[in-house]
C-alpha cells in the first residue's frame, strides 16, 4: 500500500536574497504546522477548525488511487512525522509553555526547548527567516505581528512571552510615557499581547544602546508601562555579554525580564559569567574553506586603504582579523559585520577563484569567517540546518540572539515560575 501526496506549491521559499514579508493571506501554513506541533495536548483546539479546512484544502492523501480522509490515522501520521523529523523537536515531556515573537530563526527557541519549554506560537515576517526556522523546528511561523489577523492566532494559557523586538523612538513629549504613548511602535505590540494574554514571565531582548535610546526616554517608557500599566514586577534590565557564557564573541545585549505581580515574585538574579574560557578557535571550521569565502588582493589593498583613512581622523572604524586565540567582534548585519571578524587561515589549496572578483585571491590566508562559523559565534549547535544562501544566513545569524546567554537567563527565569 503506497502513500502519495500532493502539495501545493511551498510558499515560503524565496529564491532572491533579499526576503518580502509575509501576508497574512500566507498564514496557512503556519496554521495547518501550529496545529500539527500540538495534536496531542489542548493547545491544538485553538488551531483545529481551521488547519482542517487549509488542510482540505491543499493536501489530497490517496492510497492505491482511493481518496484517504485527513483524520484517518495513516494521513495523520504521515502528517505528523513531517513536522516532527525535524533537528529539534518539542522535548517529549515539557515543563511549561512559550510564544517566540520576532523569532528569527529561532535562538529564544532553542534555549528554551532546552530547558524544557514548548512552543505554542511563533512569529516572523522575513521569509528567508521563516525558511531556515521550518527547516529546524517543522513549524512555519506566523506572519507580521502588528496585524490583527496574526494576533488573533495566539492562544491562551502560555507562560512565557519572549521577542527580541527591534528598538524604536516613542513620542513622548510633554506625556508621560505610558501605554498609549507606544502606539505605532513593535513594542506596543507586544505590550498588547502580555496585556491581552498575561503571561507568567516576559522575556524581551534588545540592543545595548536601547539604555541609552531617545535620552533613556525609550527604557524609561518601556518600564513604566511593564510595571504600572501592566503590573509586573521587573529588576533592572542587565547588559549581558555572549563572550561570558561560552561563545567567543564580544556581543552586548540588554535583557529585560519581568514576572506577573500576582505571583508573589520580588526577586531575580542575572546569571553570573562563567569562567569558561573561550576563543574562535573553538568554532573555527575543522576542514579547509572554499575559496569563495577568501578575499581577493584588490579588496584587502582597500580595506587597508579605508582603515588608514579613518584612522588619520582618529577614528577607529575599519577592518579587523580575529586570531585564533581571541574574541570575535559583535556579528551584525552591515555596517561592516563581516570585515570587522576576518580571519587568517592558510589552508587554502585552490586560489582559483570561485566567484567574480576583481583581482587574485590573496595569499596572507585572508577570509571572511563561514556562515556556518557565525551560526557557532552565537551558540546554534552544528546540527541546525542552514538551508538558505550564504547572504541570507549572514542576516540571520547576525540577528539572532546568542542562545547559551539566552538559556542562562531564561533557565533562572524557569526556575523562578516553577517554584512558587
Amino acid at each position: 500500500m503506497k502513500l502519495k501526496k500532493k502539495i501545493v506549491k511551498d510558499e515560503t521559499v524565496d529564491k532572491k536574497v533579499k526576503s518580502k514579508p509575509v501576508e497574512p493571506a500566507n498564514n496557512k501554513k503556519a496554521v495547518i504546522t501550529h496545529y500539527l506541533h500540538n495534536y496531542t495536548n489542548g493547545v491544538a483546539n485553538h488551531y483545529k477548525d481551521e488547519a482542517i479546512k487549509y488542510i482540505k484544502e491543499d493536501l489530497q492523501y490517496t492510497i492505491d488511487d482511493e481518496e484517504l480522509s485527513i483524520v484517518s490515522e495513516n494521513a495523520l501520521a504521515r502528517l505528523l512525522f513531517e513536522v516532527e523529523n525535524v533537528p529539534f523537536p518539542t522535548p517529549e515531556n515539557y515543563k511549561f509553555k512559550f510564544i517566540d515573537l520576532f523569532a528569527g530563526v529561532g535562538g529564544f527557541r532553542l534555549a528554551m526547548q532546552n530547558l524544557g519549554g514548548k512552543c505554542i506560537f511563533t512569529s516572523e515576517w522575513d521569509k528567508d527567516a521563516q525558511k531556515t526556522y521550518r527547516a529546524n523546528f517543522g513549524e512555519v511561523p506566523f506572519g507580521d505581528i502588528t496585524k490583527e489577523d496574526t494576533k488573533k492566532y495566539i492562544p491562551e494559557g502560555f507562560d512565557v512571552l519572549c521577542a527580541g523586538f527591534p528598538c524604536q523612538a516613542f513620542s513622548i513629549a510633554g506625556k508621560r510615557g505610558g501605554f498609549e504613548d507606544t502606539r505605532g511602535t513593535l513594542f506596543f505590540d507586544v505590550a498588547e499581547i502580555i496585556k491581552q494574554k498575561k503571561p507568567k514571565a516576559i522575556f524581551l531582548e534588545n540592543v545595548k544602546g536601547l539604555r541609552n535610546h531617545n535620552g533613556g526616554r525609550t527604557l524609561a517608557t518601556i518600564l513604566n508601562v511593564l510595571r504600572n500599566d501592566l503590573d509586573y514586577f521587573v529588576p533592572e534590565p542587565q547588559i549581558i555579554n555572549a563572550k561570558n557564557f561560552g561563545v567567543p564573541q564580544h556581543r552586548e545585549r540588554i535583557y529585560i525580564v519581568g514576572f506577573r505581580k500576582d505571583l508573589g515574585i520580588t526577586e531575580f538574579e542575572y546569571p553570573k559569567p562563567n569562567t569558561k574560557n573561550v576563543t574562535f578557535a573553538d568554532v573555527k571550521e575543522k576542514n579547509v574553506v572554499p575559496t569563495k569565502y577568501y578575499l581577493s588582493t584588490q579588496y584587502v589593498q582597500t580595506l587597508h586603504k579605508h582603515k588608514e583613512r579613518h584612522e588619520s581622523k582618529g577614528n577607529g572604524f575599519g577592518f579587523a582579523i580575529i586570531p585564533d586565540d581571541g574574541i570575535a567582534n559583535a556579528i551584525v548585519v552591515g555596517g561592516m559585520g563581516r570585515e570587522r571578524n576576518l580571519v587568517i587561515d592558510n589552508r587554502i589549496v585552490d586560489f582559483n577563484p570561485t566567484t567574480h572578483i576583481k583581482g587574485v585571491v590573496n595569499r596572507d590566508g585572508i577570509r571572511k569567517m563561514t556562515p556556518r562559523e557565525w551560526a557557532r559565534l552565537q551558540g546554534f549547535p552544528d546540527n541546525y540546518i542552514i538551508p538558505v544562501a550564504d547572504a541570507s544566513a549572514y542576516k540571520q545569524f547576525g540577528n539572532s540572539v546568542a542562545v547559551p546567554a539566552i538559556q542562562e537567563t531564561a533557565n533562572k527565569l524557569i526556575d523562578k515560575i516553577l517554584n512558587i
